[in-house]
Order: C-alpha cells, then sequence, then structure tokens
C-alpha cells in the first residue's frame, strides 16, 4: 500500500515537471511569434510611411522588450516549478 502511495506521488511529481517543462516551451514560442509580428506590422509601417521610421523603429524595439520580458518571466517561473 506504501509503495502504491509513493509510485503515484513520483508520477505525480514527474508530470508537473513536464507540464512546467512543456509551459517554458510554449512561453519562448510564443515570444518569438508575438516579435516576429511586431517586427512584421512595424517594417510594413515603415514601408508605408518612411519619414517616421525612427518613431516606429523606437516603438518597436520597446514592444519587443516587454514581450521578451513577459516571456523571461513565464520562463523563469516554469523553471523555478520544475527546481522546487
Amino acid at each position: 500500500m506504501l509503495s502504491f502511495v509513493l509510485l503515484q506521488a513520483v508520477a505525480g511529481a514527474a508530470l508537473g515537471k513536464a507540464g512546467a517543462a512543456l509551459s517554458a516551451a510554449i512561453a519562448a514560442f510564443a515570444a518569438g511569434y508575438g516579435i516576429g509580428k511586431v517586427g512584421s506590422a512595424a517594417m510594413e509601417a515603415i514601408a508605408r510611411q518612411p519619414e517616421s521610421a525612427g518613431n516606429i523603429r523606437t516603438s518597436m524595439i520597446i514592444v519587443a522588450g516587454m514581450i521578451e520580458g513577459a516571456a523571461l518571466l513565464g520562463i523563469i517561473v516554469c523553471l523555478l516549478a520544475i527546481v522546487m
């Protein structure tokens, strides 16, 4: 009986770690997709109005940094879930 309980606990912990690893991967892919969409939209906007390229580029870099920060926070939380 005790071995059955221990086996369930270990299986639950392994499943939790696999879920955290999958969540970290999803966060990384979502950040890459989001930054790609921002870059694409910025290049399209610069092609339409070349005179405002500086402002668009600055806004694009700020938004990309915010996306990276959110993704990094998500990945760190997932890695902490694996370790703890």
